[in-house]
């Protein structure tokens, strides 16, 4: 498959984005911003990044050389008054205290209690809406002390908050991804009920987002002799809307799983083991190999034009700890509509 139809199969995927003026436009910070899902999904709906920040230095390197800017270092030592007053918080704050990959310490992990930084900055710039997003454990981790601990605190200091499970394969992404997403209105804004998207059941497969295997040698995997196929066709039978498992490489442990082209991909992961690790194996045109940093990229909804600047082992991480760029983009259209319900207009209160 030539890169041409990658593309078009990326574009696809997006949702159409209304047009929009002048008049429209909104400002944001992007905290934790990662390789930066976040900002491409708010720039394509008028908003403006005025504020970014991730410490991960290869991150930060990803981010720069696709956006021009350094996102600041470790926001924990940035005093609340040196960031630039703004309508919207978005944070895909850090998962790995909460995540199964982990060791799920929860805010007893550093790394969990940045939680507390948002809700810092939040306090005293008050945007109209906080954006969040986690793996889908943190909804019931601690027996769900963790997410009251959010809702708690986020209402204490004047915010409606909302949260919901989606997974992207619900909504046009060939990927298998559950992640919570939290989004929180300033409760003078009135938003009393809040819907997030329903989904969209768009059937897409895996192999309408893949290079072609000329592009992909450096991830073929059939060295390994202990491969096993099952029953191909009657296995492509079941729901595209999963990954498909059509046989096992070695013993079938974590990423030793083969998966049929024809389904959906597993959750990619910036962790894990396995001779397929973070990816996952397919069998495609008859290899079976991992998926590729550009494939990843694409079943992340990153444009095609987005660089890739990293090793293909950080690429892995880069890409398994980022957001679903079109959930965000699908989930932010419901903000908006909101927002902007009875003709009020969005953001109008500190747009200058």
């Amino acid at each position: 498959m030539n890169i041409r139809l990658t593309q078009n199969m990326v574009m696809v995927m997006k949702q159409s984005i209304p047009k929009t003026t002048q008049e429209n436009e909104f400002k944001f910070i992007d905290l934790f911003a990662g390789i930066g899902g976040f900002r491409i999904a708010l720039e394509e709906l008028r908003g403006k990044c005025i504020f970014s920040s991730e410490w991960d230095k290869k991150a930060q390197e990803t981010y720069r050389v696709n956006f021009k800017e350094l996102p600041v270092g470790d926001i924990t030592k940035i005093l609340e008054n040196k960031i630039p007053k703004h309508d919207v918080l978005c944070a895909g704050f850090p998962c790995q205290a909460f995540s199964v990959s982990g060791k799920q310490r929860g805010f007893e992990d550093t790394r969990g209690t940045l939680f507390f930084d948002i809700a810092r900055i939040a306090n005293y710039h008050k945007p109209s809406v906080l954006f969040l997003e986690n793996v889908k454990n943190f909804v019931n981790h601690d027996g769900g002390k963790t997410i009251k601990i959010v809702y708690d605190t986020l209402t204490k200091i004047g915010y409606d908050v909302y949260h919901e499970v989606l997974n992207a394969s619900e909504y046009g992404i060939p990927q298998s991804r559950k992640r919570v997403y939290i989004v929180a209105f300033r409760k003078d804004l009135n938003i009393k009920k809040f819907n997030f998207p329903n989904p969209t059941f768009k059937k897409v497969k895996l192999k309408k987002f893949l290079q072609s295997n000329t592009k992909a040698k450096n991830q073929v995997v059939t060295k390994y002799k202990q491969i096993k196929i099952y029953d191909k066709e009657k296995m492509e039978k079941k729901s595209v809307f999963a990954p498909i498992r059509i046989g096992t490489i070695n013993g079938g442990g974590q990423g030793e799983r083969i998966y049929s082209p024809n389904g959906h991909a597993i959750t990619l992961s910036a962790y894990g083991g396995g001779i397929a690790s973070k990816t996952g194996a397919y069998m495609i045109d008859g290899t079976i190999r991992k998926l590729t940093p550009r494939e990843c990229a694409n079943i992340m909804g990153f444009p095609p034009e987005f660089i890739i600047p990293v090793s293909d082992s950080q690429a892995y991480k880069q890409f398994g700890n980022s957001v679903a760029v079109p959930m965000i983009t699908s989930i932010f259209k419901q903000i908006i509509l909101h927002l902007e319900r009875d003709g009020k207009k969005a953001f109008s209160r500190t747009r200058k």
